[in-house]
């Protein structure tokens, strides 16, 4: 039986349950909530009224607050015992382009009365800028190149420096592009139906991946196992040049392969947001994944995710 002796064990049942919070809950934050629905109590931050309803359906209860407005969050306050953010970083048009303030006032709010036990915050592999095709660790030093990436080493260094002021498991998850047939944007169909091009061999860069399903699941595995203030690449298995990936894609799909062009010619041919991604090469090594969060990917290879979508297989 409970002691009144324990501050725990006088609570009542429904307070005694892990408390988990997903600050950013959108594709993938749903996903981890429908693998720990049942488990734990699940909350959501919006600023969405229109979001409440799917909120809601996915077992969730939603918080209204919005990260760009401080005041706003002050009830979030003790509320989790487990926290899972997720939201990206504000745009360019802010003053100081190099600061992710929604991480900040979201932390500020976190350390007041009992912080949680353990936070997981999602990155970005952008954060080591181009690595010429090298094989990546966690130990490699970040070298942003873009504003958007330099605003996650910012929030990164805040994660890390709140894990060890207030004693909290703060893990960082660097994460690639993120795919799945069931997902908005998901898979490369589209554009392949549209025939962007991609860079001829000889220019082409390593690109990495994680399916979705995977990428909640080493979510909530971070959220119990992760060491604090330790950063894991949650990406899979493959080593994919982007080309090959969409190579790969077209052939499943039975769609004619992208045409190829000269980086010299790129610029002429594709958008600016499409072309930093092709100036930037790496591979990332997922051993931490797999070894410390013990993480067994559902979908090891992209060739594996994308033939489990093409082929309508529940989860892919």
């Amino acid at each position: 039986m409970p002691s009144i002796q324990s501050p725990l064990g006088a609570l009542p049942a429904r307070f005694r349950r892990p408390r988990v919070l997903i600050v950013g809950c959108g594709d993938v934050g749903l996903r981890v909530a429908g693998q720990l629905r049942g488990r734990v109590r699940l909350l959501a931050l919006t600023s969405s009224p229109a979001r409440l309803h799917t909120l809601r359906a996915g077992g969730l209860t939603p918080l209204a607050g919005d990260l760009d407005q401080p005041a706003s969050l002050a009830r979030l306050a003790g509320i989790a015992t487990h926290v899972v953010h997720l939201a990206p970083p504000p745009g360019d048009a802010q003053s100081h382009w190099w600061r992710d303030t929604r991480t900040a006032a979201l932390l500020r709010v976190l350390q007041r009365r009992t912080a949680p036990e353990a936070l997981v915050y999602g990155s970005t592999s952008g954060v080591y800028g181009d690595c010429g095709g090298a094989r990546v660790t966690e130990a490699r030093p970040v070298a942003p190149r873009t504003p958007r990436a330099q605003r996650r080493v910012d929030a990164e260094a805040a994660v890390r420096h709140f894990g060890r002021a207030a004693g909290v498991r703060a893990a960082i998850l660097r994460i690639p592009g993120i795919y799945a047939a069931d997902r908005q944007g998901g898979t490369p169909r589209e554009r392949l139906q549209r025939g962007t091009p991609v860079l001829q061999a000889a220019d082409d860069v390593y690109t990495n991946h994680i399916h979705a399903d995977d990428l909640a699941r080493a979510v909530i595995a971070a959220l119990w196992r992760g060491r604090p203030q330790r950063v894991v690449h949650a990406s899979d298995d493959s080593e994919l040049k982007m080309g090959d990936y969409f190579d790969l894609a077209a052939d499943l799909y039975g769609l004619p392969r992208p045409p190829r062009v000269a980086r010299s010619t790129a610029q002429d041919a594709l958008p600016l947001v499409l072309l930093s991604f092709m100036s930037e090469s790496r591979r990332l090594d997922n051993t931490r994944l797999k070894r410390e969060l013990r993480v067994r990917l559902r979908y090891p290879t992209v060739d594996a995710g994308l033939r489990a979508g093409a082929e309508g297989r529940p989860g892919a």
